[in-house]
């Protein structure tokens, strides 16, 4: 062992400063710098009894000297350090360990500069806990930002969760803290520790952890994915994808309630093969982002980079979302940019103060939900949220995001009275800086995602949701057509002698349609909170019921727009959604209901195999009225055109008694077959059907050059195509 004069001892502030944790520099106080006559190596052991420097090979070096609080120094009479591990013992225990403090810092000045300018387009490379090699070590890089901190300390299992050893180093005016700390690995278990401008020490998870802790637990969880993506094929394939011309049938769950108990790999030996047979095209994942409360959808979120540890890891959820893409399914998830909880662990008053939140709780905090708004016109905060859009679109490979409460985004008056709201520079009620955000998102994702959709929950007016960005417009490639949505199923609802008063409510959605790019949404919202199910909403007899909801779905499924439908609708589900139960399976048990879910697979099969169904569903060549005025009768018709000449005709009866003898006006004359009944008894009807092929004269009927008679079952849909 060498033996050294004694360095000099810290100047009383600093020991101060560095024992109590109020220090913004550690490193400027502790590792190795050079003194006269060597190198002075100075560690901060709290507790412990003797701290010796070593040699990798584990030999004595130096004895350091114990200052008083847990803070040895010692000097070394060479050049410059040595390779040193720094040997703590703690009665008959000693932990060897490599000096945080002998690193340099790990993120660089580029990444500084592009986090200060909210640029920075892979923030979880440089923020969060990446596991790396860094000046030949291999530790984790912990970096936070967190700009009003007094001080920062990392705590966690591998420090008993005692920070007092670990304080941060603040990078300046970028207000990232940041700690490379060596041995540290995989499934560790931290926190920051923050002393707020208050003096207040609070505990907070990591805004970009890639991992979270199983609630109750509130930990983040250092992760380094070693999987390996198995589809090439698919993502090659998805870059050429246009939403809006590419056939889209969405199957919307609740991943965690679909088949409770099952975890992500479970989940991929039954779902891919469920939602293929079903010939849905995409699934749509209510949030799967890690949230605090296991009873609820999960758009309260707590950690935007990390999946649910309820189902298992992030490798796990890779797993999940690879085998729906060898299967030939799209994943879409649901992302929650709108607002965040207030729980005291997690983005809430991070440092102490409104960061991520807008200071002013007229546009800081939601009054219907109890949480938190974004702070849209803060860089920082803006690039966190537009990174975790790309986080999970290139580290997970999904295929889109769907941004849910866009409305409560874009209006500052959204839910508040007179007074509770601020007007924008301008004096009107638009957000500004959050219509930026939905731009910058927007126009990002595709940019870096080739094929990768965005889609908007917007419930008002607002135009140019998925008009492009450089027109003007949000940039949404999609938008739920939330209107369609209530007004069909007002409809629905009523008993079909009140219908031809309503007759509107059907067509409506035609007047704007093509003002945007639309979904059709029967989602997890129609489901709950005492709504019932859609079939509750039907009325009339057990048998009507089954009727009406068979016709309505065969509408829904020939009208312009994708569609989306939540888990158990496809059957039939009687109740409204639970999370504790998921879907009722044993309903398939019933003839109704598994004839229903047939119905749904050939709804798809025939969607998939028809582009008159969704190669021009923005285009108003795609749609023609034959007769958007039978309200006595209860009955619509139209067409579908393919944008290589595909035709369909479309025939709704929403009346409980069928139509003998109906006159059908037809866009050209000649054969055609009836390629879809909902009245057909392989799917619960009374099989009042049109057997064999129709022939259309060329008698010219309601505008059109050719007309046929048809029987029109009850409360039933047909569709039609040209025998060519």
């Amino acid at each position: 062992m060498t033996t050294a004069p004694h360095p000099p001892a810290l100047p009383a502030t600093d020991h101060k400063r560095l024992v109590t944790g109020e220090v913004s520099d550690p490193h400027a106080l502790l590792g190795p710098h050079p003194a006269v006559g060597g190198v002075t190596i100075r560690v901060l052991r709290p507790l412990a009894d003797a701290v010796t420097l070593t040699d990798p090979a584990g030999d004595e070096l130096l004895e350091l000297d114990h200052e008083g609080d847990g803070v040895f120094a010692g000097l070394l009479p060479l050049g410059r350090a040595p390779a040193y591990r720094v040997a703590a013992r703690y009665g008959d225990d000693v932990h060897v360990y490599e000096d945080p403090y002998r690193f340099l810092p790990v993120p660089g000045e580029l990444d500084l500069h592009l986090i200060r300018e909210g640029r920075h387009e892979e923030l979880w490379k440089v923020l969060g806990a990446n596991v790396r090699t860094h000046q030949s070590s291999q530790g984790t890089a912990f970096a936070v930002w967190a700009p009003n901190a007094r001080a920062v300390r990392l705590v966690g299992d591998f420090n008993h969760w005692d920070g007092r050893a670990h304080p941060m180093r603040s990078l300046g005016i970028s207000g990232v803290w940041e700690l490379f700390v060596p041995g540290v690995g995989d499934g560790t278990h931290y926190k920051y520790e923050l002393l707020t401008p208050d003096g207040r020490w609070v505990q907070k998870a990591d805004p970009l952890a890639t991992r979270a802790e199983a609630a109750p637990g509130t930990a983040s969880i250092v992760f380094a994915s070693g999987y390996r993506w198995r589809d090439a094929a698919w993502m090659a394939r998805r870059a050429s994808f246009a939403a809006h011309r590419e056939p889209m049938s969405v199957y919307e769950l609740h991943l965690p309630s679909w088949r409770p108990g099952l975890g992500y790999r479970e989940l991929a030996r039954e779902l891919p093969a469920y939602v293929k047979a079903m010939g849905f095209t995409h699934v749509e994942f209510l949030p799967v982002t890690e949230h605090p409360f296991g009873g609820s959808w999960g758009y309260q979120v707590t950690s935007y980079y990390a999946p649910t540890a309820r189902l298992g890891g992030p490798d796990d959820f890779r797993y999940l979302v690879d085998a729906l893409h060898r299967a030939g399914i799209g994943v879409i998830v649901d992302w929650v940019p709108a607002h965040f909880p207030r729980d005291d662990w997690a983005l809430a008053r991070f440092d102490g103060t409104p960061l991520y939140e807008h200071p002013d709780p007229r546009r800081g905090e939601h009054p219907d939900w109890g949480t938190y708004i974004f702070d849209y016109g803060r860089d920082e905060v803006r690039n966190f949220l537009v990174a975790s859009a790309l986080y999970w679109c290139e580290e997970f490979h999904v295929d889109g995001i769907r941004v849910d409460a866009v409305a409560s985004m874009l209006y500052l008056d959204y839910s508040r009275g007179e007074g509770q709201w601020a007007p924008n520079a301008y004096g009107g009620r638009e957000h500004l800086e959050a219509v930026e955000f939905l731009q910058e998102v927007n126009a990002t994702v595709p940019r870096r995602n080739p094929g990768a959709v965005t889609i908007a929950e917007e419930s008002t007016a607002w135009d140019g949701v998925t008009r492009p960005t450089d027109l003007g417009g949000l940039g949404f490639c999609l938008k739920w057509n939330m209107g369609w949505m209530h007004d069909s199923l007002s409809y629905m609802a009523l008993d079909p002698v009140y219908r031809q008063y309503h007759h509107h409510a059907m067509t409506f959605a035609m007047v704007y349609a093509y003002s945007e790019n639309h979904l059709l949404p029967l989602s997890h919202d129609e489901v709950v909170h005492g709504k019932g199910s859609l079939l509750g909403k039907m009325p009339g007899d057990p048998w009507q019921r089954f009727a009406n909801l068979r016709s309505f779905l065969a509408f829904m499924w020939a009208f312009p727009g994708k569609q989306l439908l939540f888990m158990g609708q496809e059957f039939a589900q009687d109740t409204e959604w639970s999370h504790d139960l998921g879907p009722d399976w044993s309903l398939l048990a019933h003839t109704p209901h598994a004839a229903l879910r047939d119905l749904v697979r050939d709804l798809n099969r025939h969607y998939g195999a028809d582009p008159a169904l969704w190669s021009r569903d923005s285009e108003p060549e795609g749609f023609a009225w034959i007769d958007a005025d039978a309200a006595e009768a209860n009955v619509y018709s139209f067409e579908r055109h393919g944008a290589d000449g595909e035709l369909l005709v479309c025939v709704s009866n929403f009346q409980p008694a069928p139509h003998h003898g109906f006159r059908l006006a037809l866009p050209e004359a000649g054969e055609w077959e009836e390629v879809l009944n909902t009245d057909a008894r392989d799917y619960g009807g009374s099989g009042v059907v049109n057997p064999g092929r129709l022939r259309a004269d060329g008698e010219p009927f309601q505008g059109r050059p050719a007309s046929t008679v048809v029987t029109l079952p009850p409360l039933g849909a047909v569709w039609l195509r040209p025998v060519r």
